[in-house]
């Protein structure tokens, strides 16, 4: 591993840490507001279902910052099939990447690859974790819930 590579894998894991802390953050806040938000389940499920978007929105651009800093850079690799290059191509693909979509029309090469693949495997876990919040909120609050 050069230190090109050992670059990217400390970016990376700086941009997962924090990932995983915004998220913790949300749900956490979102477990003490949403009760005092309203006492109606269906607008407790509308803003904790916002909150979710908005955390996974934001992990979305800290990623898609990763690349946009390191396309700059040839020593780090490329985005191949990016449009203009603007920072919205690089959040439409770190968009894909974060759901597993994957549709190919982008692909990475050099070591900017690492990032790709913790992306996607964070992605998978986020958007479970949110998923398991979400059920588990349904379910204390929903009737024939605990």
């Amino acid at each position: 591993m050069g230190p090109t590579d050992l670059i990217v894998v400390v970016v990376t894991l700086v941009i997962l840490l924090t990932v995983i802390g915004l998220h913790y953050e949300v749900l956490s806040r979102a477990s003490r507001y949403l009760p005092k938000i309203s006492h109606r389940r269906r607008q407790r499920v509308f803003f904790l279902i916002l909150m979710i978007i908005g955390a996974h929105l934001a992990e979305i651009w800290l990623f898609a910052l990763g690349y946009y800093v390191f396309s700059g850079i040839e020593e780090y690799g490329a985005l191949v099939g990016v449009g203009d290059g603007g920072i919205g191509d690089y959040a439409y693909y770190s968009a894909v990447v974060y759901t597993t979509v994957g549709f190919g029309d982008m692909v990475p090469e050099g070591a900017i690859r690492f990032m790709t693949g913790t992306e996607a495997l964070t992605g998978l876990v986020m958007i479970t974790w949110s998923a398991s919040f979400t059920f588990l909120e349904m379910q204390r609050d929903w009737p024939g819930g605990r």
